[in-house]
């Protein structure tokens, strides 16, 4: 059961709903602040270190991993001093087996999202050379690990202690599609496909009481949608550089194809983000997820 915590902070009394609310922002300033000034200065004292005019791909994969490392440390230590309780969302003797499976759901739905678009015509994939990784690799731990931990574990978990968990569900999933809108190509189409899949990575944190499988199916979706297939990534060509390359087939509709944004934005993606959050979330109601515990 996912623990939304009922103690320090978020004790029950007088204002609790008012209490959880300035908690969600002091804690989403905290993670941000954490992992932006923890990699920034990483990254200096390494291209200092070496004497380097800029720094190379794997200074800021190593950046990101330490920015992702104290964030969560930020995380726990936060909660257990505001919140005076155990941190059973962060258990790491199940990261590993959680990582895994939530990276090959990410993967799995966006090759089927990739294969619909290629099997219906709307896009063509090409061979493409290997050129680089690392960056790759830093975007989707940054995104997974950055984004996960701050839209389920902080709006998320903090929307259902002040208002109960259906608001929470609609208010994470709008605040994921509209925070959206500003990336390039962008378009009220592609949030709602993307607000269609929140479902996926709310579900393994309801299933699992953990944030690790949803940290992994978000970075495995990126990384698969990005480095694997060579799309573009919610309007970003920053995660390439892999085998092979999907484009939109010229003529093809936007809504069809993802256009400029990337496949995440297609009808298919909205069909199968739909289906994959519906079992998700329908798998987390039958074993009773969607009941918490407070402590």
């Amino acid at each position: 059961m996912v623990v939304i915590g009922s103690a320090g902070v978020l004790a029950d009394g007088k204002w609790r709903p008012l209490r959880a609310l300035g908690w969600l922002l002091l804690l989403c300033v905290l993670i941000v602040v954490t992992f932006n000034g923890v990699a920034k200065a990483a990254l200096a004292l390494m291209v200092a270190a070496g004497a380097l005019p800029s720094a190379p791909a794997s200074y800021r994969l190593v950046a990101a991993v330490l920015g992702a490392m104290a964030l969560i440390a930020a995380y726990w230590g936060a909660v257990r001093f505001g919140e005076r309780r155990t941190v059973p969302e962060l258990d790491l003797r199940r990261a590993p087996s959680d990582l895994l499976l939530g990276l090959a759901v990410g993967a799995a739905l966006m090759t089927a999202i990739i294969g619909a678009l290629w099997l219906f015509g709307w896009a063509s994939i090409e061979r493409s050379v290997v050129d680089r990784v690392a960056l790759a690799l830093r975007d989707s731990i940054r995104s997974g690990v950055l984004e996960e931990l701050v839209l389920r574990l902080v709006i998320f978990r903090l929307l259902w202690r002040a208002v109960g968990i259906w608001p929470a569900l609609a208010g994470a999933a709008l605040l994921f599609g509209l925070l959206h809108l500003i990336n390039p190509d962008s378009s009220p189409f592609a949030a709602a496909c993307l607000i269609a899949g929140e479902g996926v990575g709310i579900g393994l944190y309801l299933i699992t009481g953990r944030i690790w499988a949803s940290i992994g199916m978000h970075a495995g979706w990126n990384f698969t949608q990005g480095w694997i297939f060579g799309a573009a990534v919610s309007g970003t060509t920053d995660i390439a550089g892999g085998p092979l390359v999907l484009k939109p087939i010229p003529g093809v509709p936007d809504i069809l194809s993802g256009g400029g944004f990337g496949p995440e934005a297609s009808l298919a993606a909205l069909a199968i983000s739909l289906l994959a959050s519906a079992a998700f979330l329908w798998r987390a109601w039958k074993l009773g997820s969607f009941v918490a515990a407070d402590a």
